[in-house]
């Protein structure tokens, strides 16, 4: 067999097609919940930012003893660290839809899969937080001036009750945020990769 005929066999194969395009109406239909998802991503990241700056600057101006206050700005510093690498996470997604439009099928089904992944991102962001959380109640436990000192007992029973609410409380405050912010927008961009399959 030549070059010539493993052309024409090539073009003449039928089995292959092209990925369907979409079509001017749905790629319209598809930018709304892409610029609410931008937009809601957008508004958490900057309020975010203030929420760290705020609780920064309450440190800052706040009477205390230096360890106190030492201990719990290095807290602070390290949760920026933790929410630094998530956004990060985030702003792929971000970027993903900002870039050239969705053009294909797959273009679609892959950013509804990047969709899935962010929201486990969430809520593994979420959960990221309850060491913080804890290391903060240690030591205002330690550091708050008490007229009788906490027995060990009730410094066990806080702890621990504080993780066994703070946790489940955590994990339904993300998927009630995720939800809330960009589950029925995504669920629009469902509905029409249902519609074009």
């Amino acid at each position: 067999m030549n070059i010539d005929e493993l052309k024409n066999t090539w073009n003449e194969d039928d089995s292959f097609e092209g990925t369907p395009e979409i079509s001017m109406e749905q790629k319209a239909k598809i930018n709304l919940p892409l610029e609410k998802i931008r937009s809601n991503m957008r508004m958490e990241f900057w309020s975010t930012v203030g929420i760290f700056i705020f609780a920064f600057g309450v440190i800052a101006l706040s009477p205390g003893p230096f360890k106190f206050k030492f201990y719990i700005t290095i807290l602070i510093a390290s949760m920026v660290f933790v929410t630094f690498f998530f956004f990060s996470k985030f702003f792929k997604l971000y970027k993903n839809m900002s870039s050239p439009m969705m053009k294909t099928y797959d273009s679609l089904k892959d950013l509804l899969h990047q969709f899935e992944l962010n929201k486990q991102y969430y809520s593994s962001f979420y959960l990221s937080f309850v060491p913080f959380l804890v290391c903060e109640i240690i030591i205002v436990l330690e550091f708050i001036p008490r007229p009788v000192p906490l027995s060990h007992l009730t410094i066990a029973g806080i702890l621990i009750g504080s993780i066994v609410v703070v946790m489940p409380l955590l994990f339904v405050m993300g998927n009630w945020w995720f939800k809330k912010f960009y589950g029925k927008f995504i669920r629009q961009i469902e509905d029409l990769v249902d519609e074009l399959k």
